[in-house]
């Protein structure tokens, strides 16, 4: 009676706990949720701004001689060397062009010049004939009725022999070309003469095949025509400004007689004299295919024409020559058009 006691109250006991840690499973609080903004959304990098596009090219193949054009004044305004001009269009006194006479504007064979660009004829190189001291006997085709392939070979290529009456016969019978003239050296070693002096090696018989003249291809100049680094040729007060409309086509620099002139940028002087009307003692200066600069009104001239100047060096001094005031009147040309100085130079 006791031990039926005991047992029912373990079992109730352990009921009792049953219940309890049941109970305290219900009651336990679920986990916060946080709520977490969205992440940003990651914007692609801006595309890169498209690079203005160049003005084409607009000069003429051809030009034709106006009444008062002059070599000198044709070449400025086209940016072009006036040797060049007159090289192209055989010209031989650059001083004499007649009105009506129309001139090539680009050297004969480049791209957008009259007839198009030249082509190259195609060359072929002559076969190589062996020389005296080696025959090479036709391939032979073995009895397993396999030729030489490249990944099968069962005969070399060439089989060198020493010159003999048979090793020729046997070329000849095996052969359906014929073969080359007997050269000197081989006569001589045929029948040599009882005095006769050894005979002259032949040159080698790997003849290097002819290659066909490189077509013209115009300039490829090492740096971008576009990107020049210009500095001002002189110092002084501006005391005129480019424009368009009232044809002034640089700008006047103001100073004293004498003072120096420098190329504004490394290039080669195309012209050095005094052959431009209103110009005085005149320097051109091309920089690259695409500009040129232009130092008017100077005293004297330093360099000569072909000659390479770098950027800063010395190339006038400033005068008043064919001008009303010591000045130097500065241009930048673009293909041969002016453009305003002040938008290339570093600020004063």
């Amino acid at each position: 009676m006791i031990g039926r006691a005991l047992t029912f109250r373990a079992v109730f006991i352990a009921a009792l706990a049953l219940a309890a840690l049941l109970a305290g499973c219900k009651s336990q609080a679920p986990a916060p949720v946080a709520e977490r903004a969205p992440l940003p959304a990651v914007k692609p990098p801006p595309a890169a701004a498209a690079a203005p596009a160049r003005e084409p090219d607009w000069r003429p193949q051809t030009y034709t001689v106006k009444r008062g054009d002059t070599l000198y004044q044709i070449a400025l305004d086209h940016g072009l060397d006036y040797r060049e001009l007159a090289m192209w269009n055989n010209i031989e006194n650059v001083n004499r062009i007649s009105v009506g006479q129309v001139l090539v504007m680009s050297a004969p064979g480049q791209p957008g010049s009259p007839g198009g660009a030249t082509t190259v004829p195609l060359v072929t190189a002559p076969p190589v004939t062996p020389s005296g001291s080696e025959t090479r006997p036709p391939a032979v085709v073995p009895p397993s009725g396999r030729a030489n392939t490249p990944t099968f070979k069962t005969e070399p290529r060439a089989i060198k022999l020493p010159y003999s009456e048979q090793a020729l016969a046997q070329l000849q019978q095996a052969s359906p070309v014929p073969p080359a003239p007997v050269t000197q050296m081989q006569e001589t070693r045929a029948t040599p003469p009882a005095a006769s002096p050894p005979a002259a090696a032949p040159p080698s018989a790997a003849v290097a095949p002819a290659q066909p003249p490189r077509a013209e291809t115009g300039r490829v100049p090492e740096i971008d025509d576009e990107k020049l680094d210009w500095m001002w040729p002189a110092t002084g007060k501006v005391v005129s400004g480019f424009s368009e409309t009232a044809n002034l086509k640089g700008i006047d620099i103001a100073g004293k007689s004498g003072e120096p002139v420098v190329a504004s940028a490394a290039g080669k002087v195309v012209y050095a004299g005094t052959g431009l009307r209103g110009y005085g003692k005149l320097v051109i200066v091309k920089h690259n295919g695409t500009f040129l600069s232009a130092y008017a009104h100077n005293k004297e001239i330093s360099v000569k024409e072909g000659q390479q100047v770098t950027r800063g060096q010395k190339i006038a001094e400033m005068g008043d020559t064919d001008a009303d005031q010591v000045m130097l009147h500065f241009e930048i040309r673009r293909l041969g058009k002016p453009v305003d100085p002040i938008k290339f130079l570093p600020p004063a």
